[in-house]
């Protein structure tokens, strides 16, 4: 198998897993600062996602940590099995829950009105937006460990 951007145990590997992580947990904090978002349930779900997000990503990025510390690549074609199926179900659930957030966020406060300038709204679509970045990262490592494992 070659080693290119993005392989488990690379530097890009690690940096991708890192803000998956960080733009998770930018959602969560986003969305659980507020006062009311317990009252929509794509909201919760989004907090859910989000959250299973933070464990995947950290999870893989102590593993890239921990490679590059030893100086390996993983190759393992069970491991990346792993690695790809774990990342297309948090990348299906990530943006389930962004995309319904985002529905929920625009039919509400912009179509309804029920919102106006104030931080809560704010909150809300920086959580959303958020998400979507994590969605983003989660699919380009998803994609990466798809090539990678088709290559070997």
């Amino acid at each position: 198998m070659k080693n290119f951007a993005g392989t488990p145990g690379t530097l890009t590997a690690l940096i991708l897993r890192l803000f998956q992580c960080l733009f998770a947990v930018g959602s969560i904090a986003s969305m659980a600062t507020t006062k009311s978002f317990f009252n929509f349930t794509a909201f919760s779900y989004l907090i859910a996602s989000m959250g299973l997000q933070v464990i995947w990503s950290f999870g893989l990025a102590f593993l890239d940590a921990c490679a590059l510390a030893k100086k390996k690549v993983l190759h393992n074609p069970c491991l990346l099995s792993l690695f790809v199926v774990g990342d297309w179900v948090t990348a299906t659930l990530s943006l389930a829950a962004a995309s319904s957030s985002a529905g929920i966020t625009v039919l509400y406060f912009n179509d309804l009105g029920g919102c106006g300038l104030d931080k809560e709204c704010r909150k809300y679509q920086l959580a959303v937006g958020l998400a979507f970045m994590s969605w983003i990262t989660v699919w380009i490592s998803s994609l990466i460990m798809f090539w990678t494992l088709a290559a070997g």
